[in-house]
C-alpha cells in the first residue's frame, strides 16, 4: 500500500493551493477529487459569477458613453456567445490548475474518499494511507425547506450558471453577497429582476454605510427589492409572502451554503454546530486530521481556504506559523459600485476610535471616469493604529490591499498619509483618507 506524507480531500482552493504548498515544500503529496479541480469558486462561484459582471459592467459602460457623447444607438446582447466565453475562462483556468498539480509531482485520485482515523484513504478500489490528512470538502448551495418547495423548479449557484439563454425575469431568494452580486449580473443585460429578502435589509454582513449606495444602484438599474416580510408558501409560479404574492419565471436561490461534513460525520469528530470543530492551526479531534475552507469557522471565502491550507501545510511542517487573524481577511463584493473590507466595522469599534469617511466625488480620477458613487472609509485609534477599513467604489477590491498591507505590517494610518501616491489616481485617496484621520485631508 502506497503511503505519503499528505493526503488533501478535495482540490478546491483550500485543497490544491494546500497540495502544491507541500508538494513544493518537499512532501509527498496525494491530491483526491471527486468532480473537477477548482472547486465551487472556479466551476459554480467566484470565477462564472464575477465574469458574469464583468460582462454587465461593459454593458453599463457602453451606455454611460452615450452621456458621454459616444452614441451607441442598440446594444445586442449575444447571451450564449457570452456564457461560451465564461466557459472557456473557466476551463482555461482549470486547465492551469491541473498544470500546477502535475507540475508539483503531486499524485491525483479521482473518486469519492473515505477516510479512516488510522488516516487510510480509500478511492474506489485504491487505497493509501498518509502521515497527515487535511480535509477541504468544501460545501453545497442550501435551500430553505419552505412549504411547498417540491412544486417549484429553482436553480442555485450549482445549477444557475449552465444557463444558455438571457432569462426575461429572474426572482432571487437572498440578500447575501451571492444574491445581490447575481441581480447586478443580470439587470444590466435587460432581465427583470426581484429579490426576495425576508430580513430588514440587504448585505448585513458589510459595511452598512455602502448598503444605501447599493440599494440606489439597485433601483437605478430597475432592480425590485423587497424585505422585511415572512415566506409562507411556494407555489409553482409564485411566492406567497406575509406582504402579498410575488409570480416568477424563473428562481434563484441564493441562500447560502452547508458544509460538506461526511467524512468527518463518518468518523464521529467533534462538531461545532454545523462546522468541524479545529484548533488555531485547523487540526481536529482527531490527531493528524485537519480541516479547513468551508468546513470551519471564519470567512467562507477562497482566499481564507488558501491561506487556511498553506497555514496548515507549515504547521505539520514545524514552521510554526503565526495564527490567521480574521480581521486581516478582506472580504469583497463585486458590485457596481464594489465595496472591499477588513478588519472592524464602525459599530464594532472601541468607542474612542476615530472614523473617518472621504466621499469619491472630490477624487479627480474617479471624477474623470465617472466613476464617482463611493467612499473610503477608516476606523483607527486615537493614535492611528488601523482597526478596520472600507473602500466602495469602482475597483474596490484592487485598492483595499494597500490599506490591509500597512495593517498587516505594523504599520498605522500615519504611514498611509505618507505614501506619495501618483496623480491622478482613485487611490490618491487613501493618503488623503488616511490624513484625515488626524483632520488634515487635503480634499475634504
Amino acid at each position: 500500500m502506497e503511503k505519503f506524507d499528505l493526503a488533501v480531500i478535495g482540490a478546491g482552493p483550500g485543497g490544491y493551493v494546500a497540495a502544491i504548498h507541500a508538494a513544493k515544500s518537499g512532501l509527498k503529496v496525494a491530491l483526491v477529487e471527486r468532480d473537477k479541480v477548482g472547486g465551487a469558486c472556479y466551476n459554480v462561484g467566484c470565477i462564472p459569477s464575477k465574469i458574469m459582471l464583468e460582462h454587465s459592467k461593459l454593458v453599463q459602460e457602453i451606455r454611460r458613453g452615450t452621456d458621454w457623447g459616444v452614441t451607441v444607438p442598440t446594444i445586442n446582447i449575444d447571451f450564449p456567445k457570452l456564457m461560451k466565453r465564461k466557459d472557456q475562462v473557466v476551463e482555461e483556468l482549470l486547465m492551469n490548475i491541473e498544470q500546477f498539480i502535475s507540475s508539483a509531482q503531486i499524485t491525483m485520485f479521482r473518486g469519492e474518499a473515505t477516510v479512516t482515523a488510522e488516516k487510510k484513504v480509500i478511492v474506489g478500489d485504491v487505497a493509501f494511507t498518509a502521515h497527515h490528512v487535511i480535509l477541504a470538502t468544501g460545501s453545497r448551495p442550501f435551500v430553505p425547506p419552505f412549504k411547498g418547495i417540491e412544486t417549484a423548479n429553482y436553480y442555485t449557484t450549482d445549477t444557475f450558471f449552465s444557463i444558455q439563454e438571457l432569462p426575461k425575469q429572474l426572482t432571487i431568494i437572498g440578500g447575501g453577497v451571492i444574491a445581490i452580486e447575481m441581480a447586478f449580473a443580470l439587470a444590466p443585460m435587460g432581465t427583470k429582476v426581484t429579490v426576495l429578502n425576508h430580513s430588514k435589509d440587504i448585505l448585513q454582513t458589510e459595511e452598512p454605510d455602502a448598503r444605501p449606495i447599493i440599494k440606489e444602484k439597485m433601483k437605478h438599474l430597475g432592480i425590485e427589492l423587497v424585505t422585511n416580510f415572512t415566506f409562507e408558501e411556494i407555489h409553482p409560479n409564485e411566492i406567497q409572502t406575509s406582504i402579498g404574492n410575488f409570480p416568477f419565471e424563473n428562481l434563484l436561490f441564493a441562500t447560502g451554503r452547508r458544509p460538506n461534513t461526511e467524512i468527518a460525520e463518518a468518523l464521529e469528530m467533534q462538531m461545532d454546530g454545523r462546522l468541524i470543530k479545529v484548533t488555531n492551526h485547523y487540526e481536529t479531534s482527531i490527531p493528524g486530521i485537519f480541516a479547513i475552507g468551508d468546513l470551519v469557522g471564519g470567512f467562507q471565502l477562497a482566499h481564507s481556504a488558501s491561506a487556511e491550507g498553506v497555514h496548515t501545510v507549515d504547521y505539520i511542517l514545524g514552521k510554526h506559523p503565526k495564527v490567521i487573524n480574521q480581521q486581516e481577511i478582506p472580504r469583497c463584493v463585486y458590485t457596481h459600485p464594489e465595496i472591499a473590507t477588513f478588519g472592524m466595522l464602525e459599530h464594532e469599534a472601541p468607542a474612542d476610535s476615530i472614523v473617518t469617511k472621504m466621499y469619491l466625488p472630490t477624487n479627480p480620477k474617479a471624477l474623470l471616469e465617472g466613476n464617482t458613487q463611493g467612499f473610503m472609509k477608516f476606523v483607527a485609534s486615537p493614535e492611528g493604529d488601523i482597526y478596520g477599513a472600507c473602500v466602495v467604489g469602482d475597483g474596490a477590491t484592487e485598492m483595499i490591499n494597500s490599506m490591509l498591507a500597512a495593517k498587516v505590517l505594523g504599520g498605522s494610518v500615519k504611514d498611509l498619509a505618507r505614501l506619495i501616491f501618483p496623480h491622478p489616481t482613485v487611490s490618491e485617496h487613501v493618503g488623503d483618507a488616511a490624513r484625515s484621520v488626524f483632520g488634515k485631508a487635503i480634499h475634504a
